[in-house]
């Protein structure tokens, strides 16, 4: 097979596979929190024609090797994590987190996963929890006589309790934060786990050193910039296209010389 073949099929799949990131950004763009992808790719190994060779003695031109790339691979999706857009909701247990740093979340194995997305409700138990239902940290209890409940940019829930209310401090959110926060893995539901690539948790209360403020009343917005994400959808699509008459192209001079040869 001709290897100029393989080489362009490999630049097609990694076009293929951009372009199913950009689809993805896209489709998320007004999911809370999302934070957007971005393929990474490598060129593979080289094929040496020929290695350097000197000409005339050490002390003139050397020419260098002749080497023919024999493609490109995937290497990474890499997850940016840089600041969303605040919006306002008006929503007392709507909460975003204005700087770095993720809400640990309980989920039901046990585990602990971690989320930008602050939609909270309060779950028939009266625990505060995810939208999803997985309770937040190690568990925040509002009685069902407490009202007006309020977060502070630190995280200290309270609310007025009874007839007379009395303002009563309920629990405190944490937060937790990675070395490197690219390094987490996406679990659907805008949760993430930690892996070694990210590190593990360090956790503290908003506002300590190396956590962001938390904002009540608003939501942290996906990162995905439509205009950017249409750019490189061209990009990908022109770029496909041209790994594809690379195809033809070498088919084509294959089936030539084939017919020289009968």
């Amino acid at each position: 097979m001709n290897p100029a073949l393989r080489t362009a099929a490999t630049g097609m799949a990694a076009q293929q596979t951009r372009t199913e990131v950009i689809a993805n950004n896209l489709a998320n763009v007004n999911t809370t929190g999302f934070k957007r992808g971005r393929a990474q790719f490598e060129d593979l190994l080289y094929q040496t024609m020929q290695g350097p060779q000197v000409l005339g003695s050490s002390e003139t031109n050397t020419s260098p090797a002749i080497q023919i790339g024999r493609g490109t691979r995937l290497t990474a999706v890499q997850r940016l994590h840089n600041q969303g857009a605040l919006e306002n909701t008006g929503r007392a247990l709507d909460v975003a987190i204005d700087g770095a740093g993720f809400f640990p979340v309980q989920l039901p194995g046990g585990q602990t996963a971690y989320t930008r997305d602050g939609s909270f409700q309060i779950s028939d138990q009266g625990v505060l929890v995810t939208s999803d239902g997985y309770q937040i940290g190690s568990g925040i209890k509002i009685p069902s006589d407490v009202t007006d409940v309020s977060i502070s940019s630190t995280g200290v829930v309270s609310g007025s309790k009874g007839a007379t209310g009395e303002q009563q401090e309920l629990g405190r959110i944490e937060l937790a934060n990675f070395a490197n926060p690219s390094g987490l893995m996406s679990m659907g539901q805008n949760l993430y786990a930690e892996t070694p690539a990210s590190g593990e948790a360090t956790t503290g209360y908003p506002q300590d050193e190396g956590m962001g403020r938390l904002v009540q009343g608003q939501l942290e917005g996906s990162n995905v910039e439509i205009v950017q994400e249409m750019v490189d959808m061209i990009s990908a699509q022109r770029a496909y296209e041209l790994n594809s008459k690379a195809v033809k192209a070498a088919d084509e001079m294959s089936q030539t010389a084939t017919d020289m040869v009968r």
